[in-house]
């Protein structure tokens, strides 16, 4: 990270310094909008939420080792005050960003947008200093944390951008204005936000709207597979890069197979030809590597290097379909940092993928934001249950949501299926139920809790 005086950042913000005898203090260690994240030397960024107002947690911060605040009011330590924390952030962002020279990859979707993230960072980390969004730092406060990150020997800057509103990606494209843009898909996450997933399209398409012309070398990476997104093509001046399975992509896979839940394929690109076998799990983690080997394709590595690179990346964000061995022999799949019926798919499939014949168990809980489709969705979850001939049922939750999943999935097969009103009744529930072998998928909104409680199933061996 680039170091900053405490003068600097209130120049770069447009704020006031307040309680700090020393102007030219430097931030040193990570800033953090959680107090107990902060680092030895960083900064706390104050953010007032609708639940939780971060000025009320200044002394934790400072604990954990938090030097000064970004704040709205003075708090009693060194802070630099502003009227909008938020906008000040972003404006601090483009402030470190003029110090950098790095390049700026970022990358959008209904789904894997944080899968696909991990691995472009793992393959272009082989070819220069690279960072990161961690987790899902997609927001207004979590991007700008993510650019603070990045200092003078930082190659490569790969970006999530999320969005619950339109405007919210070309907010976050004019604090980081990048060069590459991906967009993997359009589905029917937040659609009871957007309304339809023509509105998501729409959204989704201010990323390649942000991105330089072709003559400047900005690069649009297009999905050629979701129609929505290969569509996205009339709606920017870059070059267009497109990727996927359709024999019209110039970066595509053929001779998919899937072993144990995990994909092999043959990737193709304008300069040849090379073999991949992924290690994450899911089918559809094909896609997210055409969309990793499109961008780095156009940044120029050779094909060979791009199957390699594929091959060798790990999982590495916790929470999307993690596998967690126990010692007495039962896997738990732990999917369950967010769900929409694509992500929901992919999860169920990987379970009977890897399954090979152990009793599957499907532990689901709702999937939040879908509006007027949300019981219809659920019930497309369950009869897809039924379908793939999964062994065992535990839905958590009693909305009409969870009802209509569940009686979805009796009819399509003659399988088990046990309710728990809430995540505190669970644990019990699958310690009577669970049998050595099991493999078990833990699947929700992150809103639902099961993220948690994955890790704890996991750490939990019945006597």
């Amino acid at each position: 990270m680039i170091t900053l005086t405490l003068t600097e950042i209130a120049d770069a913000t447009g704020g006031v310094l307040h309680d700090a005898p020393d102007p030219q203090m430097r931030i040193t260690g990570r800033s953090a909008s959680d107090s107990r994240e902060v680092g030895h030397g960083g900064m706390f960024v104050a953010v007032a939420g609708a639940r939780v107002d971060g000025h009320d947690f200044v002394d934790q911060a400072v604990a954990t080792g938090a030097s000064c605040v970004l704040a709205t009011r003075p708090v009693g330590v060194p802070a630099v005050v502003v009227p909008d924390v938020t906008a000040a952030l972003g404006r601090l962002a483009q402030h470190v960003l003029t110090r950098t020279g790095t390049q700026i990859i970022a990358l959008t979707g209904s789904a894997g947008k944080t899968s696909t993230k991990d691995l472009l960072a793992q393959v272009l980390s082989r070819h220069g200093e690279t960072v990161a969004t961690p987790g899902s730092f997609n927001t207004e406060i979590g991007l700008p944390l993510t650019v603070m990150r990045a200092d003078e020997s930082t190659r490569y800057l790969v970006l999530e951008m999320g969005a619950r509103h339109r405007g919210d990606i070309a907010y976050l494209a004019s604090l980081t204005p990048p060069q590459i843009g991906v967009v993997l898909n359009v589905g029917s996450a937040h659609v009871g936000e957007f309304g339809s997933r023509e509105a998501i399209a729409t959204a989704k398409a201010e990323l390649v709207e942000a991105l330089p012309a072709a003559d400047q070398d900005g690069v649009a990476v297009l999905n050629a597979d979701d129609e929505l997104v290969a569509a996205m093509a009339t709606r920017t001046t870059a070059t267009t890069l497109m990727y996927g399975t359709a024999e019209g992509a110039a970066i595509r896979a053929t001779d998919i197979e899937v072993t144990a839940g995990r994909a092999s394929f043959v990737l193709h690109t304008p300069d040849g030809q090379a073999p991949v076998t992924l290690r994450l799990l899911g089918t559809h983690q094909v896609h997210n590597g055409l969309a990793v080997a499109a961008v780095v394709h156009a940044l120029g590595m050779d094909t060979d290097h791009i199957a390699a690179a594929l091959s060798s990346a790990e999982p590495v964000s916790a929470g999307r379909l993690q596998v967690l061995d126990r010692a007495d022999g039962v896997t738990i799949i732990n999917d369950a940092f967010n769900a929409n019926p694509e992500s929901m798919r992919a999860g169920l499939e990987a379970l009977t993928s890897l399954a090979q014949g152990r009793r599957t168990v499907a532990v689901l809980g709702e999937m939040k934001e879908l509006g007027d489709t949300a019981k219809a969705a659920h019930a497309d979850v369950g009869q897809l249950v039924g379908n793939l001939g999964i062994d065992v049922l535990v839905t958590v939750g009693t909305t009409d949501e969870m009802t209509a999943l569940a009686d979805a999935a009796r009819p399509a097969s003659p399988l088990r299926v046990e309710s728990a009103d809430d995540p505190d009744v669970l644990l019990p529930l699958l310690n009577r139920l669970l049998t050595e072998g099991d493999i078990v998928l833990v699947k929700a909104s992150k809103s639902v809790g099961l993220e948690k409680f994955a890790n704890i199933l996991h750490a939990e061996v019945p006597a």
